[in-house]
């Protein structure tokens, strides 16, 4: 297969590349207001990047239920707190619609554990882990595949935080963006190169 981009990467290699993180607009849903307020923005897009975050559990065996759920564009990136507000209809609805492409890394467990929350039938989704291998990439992880298709590093520095804190940091809030975009962004170039 002739690709444009490396089969793998190594992590000694990332570190040469400059660090990036989303720089549009950042959304905390923590309450039905405001996910009412701001769902509108996201229906009509046709592709979305798609992340979730948990709770780290320090316990063998043991697997929190997910807090987060990330969705975004090129320039909008919502964190809906579902531990707060559950997963409302029109976001379950989102979440099965099979004309809206979810792009994400490793999705298999997140759906399990959100059909889990809320039954709803999954549909739509594209895991890049398996989507990258039509291009010659063997490399998996976020990081690894920001890297090789975008260009960029990302931090993963939050990713075992309290994702169920009272307000969630500044670091958090743009790591939670940060990895849905790369999401939203290593499938779109990848289709535009196509």
């Amino acid at each position: 297969m002739n690709s444009t981009y490396p089969e793998n990467i190594t992590a000694e290699e990332i570190k040469n590349y400059d660090l990036a993180w989303f720089r549009g607009r950042i959304v905390v849903v923590d309450d039905i207001t405001k996910f009412r307020k701001i769902f509108p923005e996201l229906a009509g897009h046709k592709v979305l990047g798609f992340d979730t975050e948990t709770r780290p559990s320090f316990r063998k065996g043991r697997k929190n239920k997910v807090s987060l759920i990330q969705l975004s564009t090129g320039s909008l990136a919502c964190l809906f707190r579902i531990n707060r507000i559950g997963i409302p209809d029109e976001l379950a609805d989102i979440l099965s619609d099979p004309s809206v492409i979810k792009a994400g890394v490793a999705i298999h467990d997140d759906l399990r554990f959100l059909t889990g929350i809320r039954k709803f039938t999954p549909d739509g989704f594209i895991d890049l882990q398996k989507f990258v291998k039509e291009f010659g990439i063997k490399s998996s992880g976020l990081r690894k595949l920001a890297a090789i298709i975008l260009g960029f590093r990302i931090s993963k520095a939050q990713q075992i935080t309290d994702w169920e804190a009272g307000e969630l940091s500044e670091a958090q809030i743009v790591y939670a963006a940060t990895d849905a975009w790369v999401c939203y962004e290593i499938y779109s170039k990848l289709m535009n190169g196509r």
